[in-house]
């Protein structure tokens, strides 16, 4: 049990102090001074009968009432004797102990016909004790067992050899009477101890367990809930308590979960307790980890602190940790100066404070007095990490005012304490000359040239010249480029997006002013038309409109293409439907994009053409360090090794995932075969397919980690859930089956064994397809597989064409998704129910096809028979179910048509199942139901034709309120109804 917890990545002090039984006692007359048990026969004709007497052992100390018979040669002995009304409480299973002794029927001759060396152990289930004992002949009682003396008999009159015989019975009434019926032995029944066993009251993982009875049946489990140990809470991913596994023996087994101790408290594994931290120490969140000291420059005055404030003059940060030491905001910058460039540009520059305050986060941030909107900082103004900024846009012969404040962490908490430094310069005079005609050369999707000619003043000698450019949206983010000739190539545009151009000189007397701003918008590789501010003159205006004529031309010739085709599809799908003011909106993801029919991908490769293995592994599996996964709970198991929840930490984000283990000591072959489901799984990505997010194979255990489900399988959530959900959230379900499988199929992939069972369910509703390669390894023999010369295959579930030929394609997985649309909604209900394989087989020959589940649209129902055609290629491809499927959605109109539930074919194999059964108790036993023999027989159903009569109205009034009793036993009733016209041809039930 330890292993099972480390594995799961639970800490050490998750321990116990007993997992040993219990047992609570009910019954003991070792401890009665007398008993008066009731006998039969009563009266003089009793004599002797069951006679009560005392029992002592002056040796063993033991003086115990016991009951005494010996009517060896009395001929049909019916000697009774029962225990008073003794009532189970919390028992769910009952033992009784019997000592007695037993003389060997040798030592009475003449008796060889008459002595019995056994006797009888009963039990009478009752809802109240009655000062009458119940009825005590035989077949009002339920036989235990038949009592031999397995330890032995007594040879003579002297010696008593004590037997000591335990059984139990499982009770579910308000008591039981126990009963020892004698029919011709020589017993001495010493003791008898009724009691019932529970796992003991345990503390284990901070969490206090109470005395839980075992289970009705020796092998069922109870999970029991614990409740956190004083200043202790759930210290699970989903704050639930933690909860522990009772098994049928009485012992704890599998503890899941665990309680960590509170802030400010540390744990003591030895008593299982939560001790508070001491003061000048702290604790600072949840877990299960221990105080310590309080960091620098702070203290904790009293006990269980969670935090050490900070003394006078220190501060932390919003987002400090706790356990960080207190700081101090940082001093003024130092040795600031401001030297002038040119009449608009400037350049800051300052030393590091003196002190940083105790943090390395310091930053600064640049005031300017007098800078207007057009005043750029480069690399920024605030939250600098160097001490250097070029300020652009000042105007010329201008006096600024610049002032440097540093910062760091604890500065906005720490108010008025901001250091700061101050310093002024005056711009130089501006540069009159211009550069003229600036126009785009050339311009592609995402480059452009520019050119220019030279300023007028030909006296002025250039030094060199700066372009820069944005975005017409984003005119404040400006990127320069610096050229000596008059012109440059402009690289890293984005495509079909507008920018404007400007351009300036520097001289020996600083630079000129920009040029006016030239526009041009970047295409597919043609020049567009570009524009200057002022406007270009006519050419560029008939350039424009012509650009513009044949972009209207071909989105005129686009949209009419595109009309043309959604009519013709909307004329080949069906009848266009009116909106609907009611139609109900369903969740964004069944309505992405991300659920759009895929056309252009890859094909599905194989793993098992690859020579190695192994090479298909590290090709379609990303290998993950196994440090970086954490795991948490076992949450199942398989044929290869355990299945556990856990964590994945990538990147610095943590997500949850499914990590299944391949067990120790496994065979190089089982190795293989547990990764070539990784192989497969790595080929597909779509939101209804269960992502993998790779393997650990070069550490062990191996591991395959995929995205974790939290619903798990969809057969076991709808089972779960019987009757909660809506016909169009059941059809959204299967719509996400159906896209899965449509992006499966068009792979070229044929999965051969979708069920219900390999649906998983996230926390969205949302199902994807899971189990490639291992299911039907794992699952055949739970689900029944028909074994043929190529393996095993699970019938209920499979075309006939590939339970015969083995020809397995898309459309035999058509054919299975048509069962798991009537596993949908039927709930998680087994197809074909009870029947064999055999029959199923046989049945399906004979064209017989399942019916509609209660409450199903019979549009739904159809489209299951459309799956199930014999021929494969009468089956629609998934594309079409897909389609068909988004139409039911997008007008529920369509799913308010019930199908009648009646079987297809009136001599169906449920029909034939039913001629042997003759009345109603028999009728629901074979359904299960023998609960409800009662209820039925109350309201006057006490025959088959009465039953095939019942409708779900009446079956409710008459007591059977759960919708998933209702469905089976309507089922039935319908296979009734035929059996009735089959064997009676003149009833008509209606």
């Amino acid at each position: 049990m330890a292993l099972v917890l480390l594995a799961c990545g639970l800490p050490a002090l998750l321990s116990w102090s007993a997992v040993t039984a219990e047992e609570v006692v009910l019954l003991d007359t070792t401890r009665e001074l007398i008993l008066e048990w009731t006998r039969y026969p009563f009266g003089p004709q009793s004599k002797p009968g069951w006679v009560e007497e005392s029992y002592t052992n002056f040796e063993k100390g033991i003086n115990w009432r016991s009951h005494v018979v010996c009517d060896v040669a009395k001929q049909d002995v019916n000697n009774w004797l029962w225990t008073p009304f003794i009532e189970r409480g919390e028992a769910e299973r009952i033992y009784i102990e019997l000592k007695f002794s037993m003389r060997d029927c040798s030592l009475f001759p003449g008796t060889a016909l008459s002595c019995k060396e056994t006797f009888s152990l009963l039990y009478y289930e009752f809802d109240a004790a009655t000062r009458e004992p119940p009825p005590w002949e035989p077949e009002s009682y339920r036989l235990i067992d038949r009592i031999a003396a397995d330890q032995g008999r007594s040879s003579s009159s002297q010696e008593r050899v004590i037997n000591v015989e335990t059984r139990s019975i499982p009770v579910t009434k308000k008591g039981v009477y126990f009963a020892v019926r004698d029919q011709g032995a020589c017993i001495a029944l010493l003791a008898v101890r009724v009691y019932y066993q529970t796992c003991a009251q345990v503390t284990a993982g901070l969490a206090q367990f109470p005395a839980t009875p075992t289970g009705r049946e020796e092998t069922t489990i109870k999970t029991a809930r614990g409740t956190c140990v004083a200043n202790a809470a759930p210290g699970g991913h989903d704050g639930r308590p933690p909860q522990y596994i009772c098994k049928g023996n009485g012992e704890w087994e599998l503890l899941d979960g665990h309680c960590s101790c509170r802030a400010g408290y540390e744990p003591r594994p030895a008593n299982q307790s939560c001790q508070v931290c001491p003061s000048s120490t702290f604790k600072p969140e949840q877990g299960n980890g221990s105080c310590g000291a309080c960091p620098d420059h702070s203290s904790a005055p009293h006990a269980g602190s969670a935090v050490c404030p900070c003394d006078a003059g220190f501060y932390r940060a919003p987002t400090d940790p706790a356990g960080r030491a207190c700081t101090q905001p940082p001093s003024p910058p130092r040795r600031l100066r401001a030297e002038v460039v040119d009449q608009s540009t400037a350049v800051l520059t300052w030393g590091a404070p003196l002190r940083d305050g105790g943090r390395a986060d310091t930053t600064y941030s640049v005031v300017c007095e007098r800078c207007g909107a057009g005043v750029t900082f480069s690399p920024a103004q605030t939250d600098l990490n160097g001490t250097r900024v070029t300020v652009s846009g000042l105007s010329p012969v201008t006096s600024y005012q610049f002032r440097v404040h540093s910062r760091n962490g604890v500065s906005p908490v720490a108010a008025g304490e901001d250091g700061h430094v101050a310093v002024g310069l005056t711009t130089q005079a501006s540069v009159p000359f211009m550069v003229s005609e600036v126009r785009v050369a050339l311009v592609r999707p995402s480059e452009a040239v520019l050119s220019w000619l030279p300023p007028a003043d030909s006296r002025e000698q250039v030094l060199k010249y700066e372009a820069r450019y944005f975005a017409k949206d984003e005119r404040a983010n400006t990127t320069s480029l610096f050229a000596d000739a008059p012109s440059v190539r402009v690289t890293g545009l984005r495509q079909h997006t507008e920018y404007g151009f400007q351009v300036r000189a520097q001289t020996e007397r600083g630079w000129g002013e920009f040029s006016r701003t030239t526009y041009t918008t970047t295409g597919h590789g043609q020049v567009d038309s570009a524009y200057v501010g002022d406007g270009s003159g006519p050419n560029v205006d008939v350039i424009a409109g012509v650009s513009v004529a044949v972009g209207v031309l071909l989105a005129v010739v686009i949209v009419v293409a595109f009309l043309l085709v959604r009519s013709r599809n909307m004329e080949d799908s069906s009848k266009k439907r009116p909106n609907d003011p009611r139609r109900t909106e369903l969740p964004e993801q069944l309505t992405s994009p991300a659920f759009s029919p895929v056309t252009h991908q890859r094909t599905y490769i194989d793993p098992h053409t690859y020579e190695d293995p192994n090479q298909a592994i590290r090709e379609f599996a990303r290998e993950i360090d196994a440090s970086h996964i954490i795991i948490e709970a076992v949450i199942g198991g398989g044929e290869f090794g355990d299945v556990c929840r856990g964590k994945l930490r990538v990147t610095g984000q943590e997500r949850t995932v499914a990590i299944k283990t391949l067990k120790p000591g496994s065979t190089d072959k089982a190795r293989v075969d547990f990764l070539t489901e990784a192989s497969i799984m790595g080929q597909f990505q779509h939101p209804n397919v269960v992502f993998l997010q790779g393997v650990v194979t070069k550490s062990n255990p191996v591991m395959i980690i995929t995205e974790f489900m939290e619903n798990g399988s969809l057969d076991t959530f709808l089972k779960a859930n019987d009757g909660k959900f809506q016909v169009l959230q059941l059809v959204a379900m299967l719509r996400c089956v159906a896209a899965g499988m449509q992006y499966l199929s068009q792979m070229n992939y044929v999965h051969r064994d979708l069920a219900a069972r390999n649906v998983l369910v996230n926390s969205q509703l949302v199902c994807k397809i899971a189990d490639f390669g291992l299911s039907r390894e794992i699952e055949a023999t739970r689900e029944g597989a028909y074994t043929t010369r190529g393996g095993k295959i699970p019938v209920r579930w499979t075309a006939p064409e590939a339970i015969a030929f083995r020809k397995f394609t898309s459309s035999s997985d058509v054919w299975s998704f048509g069962i798991v649309a009537w596993e949908v909604m039927s709930y998680g209900e087994r197809p074909y129910w009870s029947w064999s394989n055999q029959e199923v087989i046989k049945s399906i020959e004979k064209d017989y096809r399942l019916p509609a589940p209660m409450d199903c649209p019979e549009a739904l129902h159809q489209l299951m028979l459309d799956c199930w055609q014999r021929e494969r290629a009468h089956r629609p491809p998934f594309v079409s179910i897909v389609h068909t499927l988004d139409g039911l959605i997008s007008c529920p109109e369509t799913l308010r048509k019930v199908a009648p539930s009646r079987s297809t074919n009136p001599l169906s194999p449920e029909a034939a199942e039913l001629a042997y059964v003759s009345t109603v108790e028999a009728w629901l036993a074979s359904l299960k139901m023998s609960r409800y023999v009662e209820s039925l027989r109350a309201g006057g159903i006490t025959s088959l034709e009465a039953a095939a009569r019942l409708s779900q109205p009446e079956l409710a009034a008459l007591g059977v309120t759960l919708v998933g009793h209702q469905r089976k036993i309507m089922n039935s009733v319908m296979a009734l109804r035929v059996q009735a016209r089959v064997n009676r041809p003149e009833a008509c039930f209606v």
